[in-house]
């Protein structure tokens, strides 16, 4: 029995169920093509579904949209070019060719309009066929930075028909100088085949021109993973693999990064990843001389450092505006949420992603005054300026760890910040005291990687727009009273004879200088001022609005009334007991 229609004189037939039906038909027909007699093409959700029709082959394959980098249609054959899983988390290109039924006029107009919806379900909002600016760290990956893009990444992104320049650098700031003379109307990314020290100098050499917010805005920065840590491509890609950081690179959404301005003196730096003065900066920058042991030599520059309770004297102003971890989870938790709803919104259209479509106005730099048409005006001024209202300075006479995250992960299974988010203007900073018990100290190493880092109690964590760190040892320590000189204990005589920095010592007069790490790299060891620059920077994510880290743990049950607001519950000025002086800038 044929079904009637509404127009056919059915008096029971709804005309709105009729025409959902309809469309249903036409949407799957839209979404089918047929592949001559060798298979049924289908785009489904989030898949290309490939159904094999001959006698001799009735599988079904599916290739998610997020693996297919092409298609085209040459006269009667359709060619795409995705990529295919190897190993535990590397792809790489892989082909298929169907041959159309050339007598059928119909079926070719059909398949160019099912070409053209393949491309968009492929690439949503992420821009096609990128120009590509590649340096290589010839140094990098052992030697092998080189050999890994030839083999790994350069034949993805060919088959993206991304538009590829490459080229090696030559020496330590090298990138630096590369990116402050780059057209930026000849490119959409540079990427860099290296660790993550090669993206700190791109982000500082954009900085250095003259229309520098113009560039760090339009020129989107990429890390290919070819160091130890790669921090930037677990944030962003979410792995260490060359080959998958190419496709994330290929279908990456421009996303807004904050930036971090770091003063010394004169100087002015741009940072993307960290700043660091105490154990963590001992650990990475003071271990240089046992390289030989490869990554074991982070751990046991830890560990031996852990053990000594080794502490860093230091003062250090906040302009502090979330203190408590329930706000700060609250925080994390709406500003996923708001950025996931943006990125639905803007996924129903196929236009290219602007760099603030998916992002509300307030991620983005203040360009209305002349001062951005560079970088913009440092808001706080810097490290030689008074100290400003609003900034809490308090002495950590015992300072084990400060450690500041612009991005949740610092190294592989390390999630230090799990709810650092890309541009909320804010760096999220963690503070722990040198001296708790060695057992509390160890088992602080073991909470990152599982998880429960962030809710411990002796870890201090905050959100903070800017802040101010003297050290007080080595050449910056305060003259220590009569009769307080001690010895290095056991374990600093250890660190001693095996040439480590960082030595356990009471006396900061006579104990070793330090180190300051920023993305890294060394700084020099004297008083640093930091603040944060929403929404600066432009990077490719995978999600568009978030780290792909885990977050902090219950962040998905964080309640709206928990609103993350500026800490108020101090008092704004400085006392002459938390100053030691009776003044507001801190003495040098």
């Amino acid at each position: 029995m044929q079904a009637q229609h509404a127009d056919d004189g059915d008096p029971f037939a709804d005309p709105a169920q009729v025409e959902e039906e309809e469309d249903q038909r036409t949407f799957v027909g839209e979404a089918t093509l047929n592949a001559g007699r060798n298979a049924n093409l289908t785009l489904g959700t989030d898949s290309l579904i490939v159904l094999g029709i001959t006698a001799e082959s009735k599988t079904t394959r599916v290739i998610p949209f997020f693996n297919i980098l092409w298609a085209s249609l040459t006269k009667i054959d359709l060619n795409i070019q995705y990529t295919t899983p190897i190993g535990k988390s590397d792809v790489q290109v892989a082909y298929v060719t169907y041959t159309l039924d050339p007598s059928s006029t119909t079926n070719a107009e059909n398949a160019k309009n099912w070409v053209a919806r393949l491309l968009d379900r492929a690439y949503g909002v992420s821009q096609r066929q990128k120009r590509i600016k590649v340096l290589i760290n010839p140094y990098g990956g052992a030697g092998k930075a080189a050999k890994w893009f030839t083999r790994d990444v350069e034949p993805i992104l060919r088959a993206a028909h991304c538009e590829v320049d490459v080229e090696r650098t030559s020496y330590m700031g090298h990138a630096v100088e590369i990116a402050e003379k780059i057209d930026m109307d000849a490119y959409d990314v540079i990427a860099s085949c290296s660790g993550d020290g090669l993206p700190h100098e791109v982000f500082n050499g954009l900085a250095k021109k003259s229309n520098a917010t113009e560039a760090l805005r339009r020129v989107a920065v990429v890390q290919l993973p070819c160091g130890t840590g790669n921090a930037m491509s677990w944030n962003l890609n979410g792995t260490k693999s060359c080959s998958m950081a190419a496709l994330v690179m290929v279908k990456g959404i421009r996303t807004p990064l904050d930036l971090v301005s770091v003063t010394q003196g004169q100087k002015r730096i741009i940072s993307f990843l960290s700043q660091a003065i105490g154990i963590v900066a001992e650990t990475d920058l003071g271990t240089d001389n046992i390289r030989w042991m490869g990554s074991a030599r982070f751990t046991y520059g830890l560990l031996v450092r852990l053990l000594g309770k080794t502490v860093y004297p230091c003062d250090i102003a906040i302009k502090t505006e979330i203190d408590d971890k329930a706000a700060i989870r609250a925080h994390y938790s709406a500003n996923v949420c708001k950025h996931h709803q943006s990125l639905k919104l803007a996924s129903t259209s196929t236009s290219t992603l602007s760099h603030s479509s998916t992002n509300n106005d307030d991620t983005s730099p203040d360009t209305s005054s002349p001062t951005s048409i560079g970088l913009p005006a440092l808001k706080y001024g810097t490290v030689q300026s008074p100290l400003p209202p609003g900034w809490t300075l308090t002495p950590y006479p015992t300072l084990g760890n400060f450690y500041s995250g612009n991005m949740a992960i610092m190294a592989e299974a390390t999630p230090i910040f799990p709810a650092s988010l890309p541009s909320d203007g804010l760096l999220d900073l963690v503070t722990i005291d040198g001296t708790i018990g060695r057992l509390k100290a160890i088992a602080s190493l073991l909470a990152v990687e599982n998880g429960t880092f962030f809710d411990m109690p002796h870890v201090n964590m905050r959100k903070v727009s800017a802040y101010r760190v003297v050290p007080r040892f080595g050449k910056w320590a305060k003259p220590s009273p009569p009769n307080k000189v001690q010895e290095k204990s056991w374990v600093g005589r250890v660190m001693a004879a095996l040439g480590m920095t960082g030595v356990n010592s009471k006396d900061n007069n006579n104990r070793d200088g330090g180190y300051i790490s920023v993305d890294g790299e060394k700084m020099p060891f004297e008083p640093f001022q930091v603040e944060v620059h929403r929404g600066l920077g432009t990077v490719l994510s995978r999600s568009g609005f978030v780290y792909e880290a885990d977050g902090p743990a219950g962040w998905d049950g964080a309640t709206a009334t928990a609103t993350a607001t500026a800490n108020t519950n101090t008092n704004t000025s400085i006392t002459e007991s938390s100053a030691e002086a009776g003044t507001a800038q801190i003495e040098r």
